[in-house]
């Protein structure tokens, strides 16, 4: 008689297998930014996603790479005194940015392809699974349509591509990280609502909301301007945050409103989850943890967005502001998780 498999067993592998591809997307997130803050996403200018797996192998590889970077705007207009030197320097961010989506997608399919075969798969599980897959070969595409829009007739990315990328990175990250927890914490989840789950969804809206904003910054280095706090070009509300026609325009191409609108949406956020983790303390809720990690972390991470805009975004706190953004996500899904479910 063959020995029958236990169902918590295979959730947890399940569980842990995304747990793993989580941390991996966050990985490439903070890559990501890194490749951003370094100004290295232009120095490969094709996209191939199976040869590009492949430096350049040899000195004459080398410099073919570089003749076609020295075709760019960037290069011509910016970094036209760049050293073969300087040109690996940027080219490796880029590739090792890219190679490790590359990784995920193995990371991913292996495992998928073993649970699929096996059928460890639980029911109403494969739809979800298989778009997440999916979204990952969507955000190959997405990143190359980004960098596109640096090679022609800008000295960098579009700042909506950028969102658009980092978005949807996040988006993965999130839908795995729902499913890794719920597949962790069994099935005898019971759904709840009522206004502390919807707020709670609110807030993880709201998060998503702020890290867009981030890469409207990111994209445009509006970080670098306009570096006093808590004033913002001498004043608490500057002159000058509606100045472009038609009005639409300054919340995505004006640095001043772009930025401006970053911080009272960092403001707003603080206060929100302040008060929502005192609420939930006073009723003794069993998320009332997770909810004061949460304040505890936007707090965190509002003073690391002031200290590095007073700096001028160094790199290392630049990447340390984007990994503090994915953190305060991934508490905020946790939390939401947390008052979703009760086990």
């Amino acid at each position: 008689m063959q020995k029958q498999k236990n169902p918590v067993y295979q959730n947890r592998a399940l569980s842990l297998w995304l747990f793993t591809v989580t941390g991996f997307v966050v990985l490439m997130v903070l890559i990501g930014g890194l490749t951003r803050l370094t100004d290295s996403g232009l120095s490969i200018t094709e996209w191939q996603p199976l040869s590009g797996a492949l430096p350049p192998l040899s000195a004459s590889d080398w410099m073919i790479a570089f003749e076609k970077y020295k075709a760019i705007p960037e290069f011509k207009l910016i970094n036209q005194d760049f050293t073969l030197a300087e040109f690996k320097y940027i080219y490796w961010w880029e590739w090792g940015h890219r190679q490790l989506g590359r990784v995920i997608g193995l990371v991913f399919f292996i495992p998928f392809m073993f649970f699929l075969v096996s059928r460890q798969i639980p029911k109403g599980y494969l739809v979800p699974l298989t778009g997440l897959f999916l979204l990952g070969g969507l955000q190959g595409f997405i990143g190359w349509y980004m960098v596109q829009s640096g090679l022609v007739d800008r000295v960098d990315v579009s700042q909506y591509r950028l969102a658009m990328h980092l978005g949807m990175a996040l988006f993965i990250l999130s839908l795995s990280l729902w499913l890794a927890l719920t597949l962790w914490r069994g099935s005898n989840l019971t759904p709840q609502s009522g206004p502390s789950v919807a707020f709670a969804g609110f807030l993880v809206g709201l998060v998503f909301m702020q890290s867009l904003m981030g890469a409207l910054v990111a994209g445009m280095d509006a970080g670098k301007t306009y570096t006093d706090w808590p004033f913002m070009d001498g004043d608490l509300l500057p002159s000058g945050l509606l100045a472009m026609e038609p009005v639409s325009r300054n919340f995505f191409e004006n640095y001043l409103t772009v930025q401006f609108d970053h911080r009272i949406g960092a403001y707003l956020l603080l206060a929100l989850v302040l008060g929502h983790a005192v609420l939930q303390w006073r009723q003794n809720s069993p998320a009332r943890l997770s909810a004061v990690l949460l304040a505890v972390a936007v707090a965190g991470q509002g003073v690391l967005g002031i200290v590095a805009l007073m700096l001028a975004v160094p790199i290392a706190l630049g990447a340390m502001h984007q990994l503090g953004a994915v953190a305060v996500l991934i508490l905020s899904i946790y939390h939401l998780h947390r008052l979703r479910f009760i086990t």
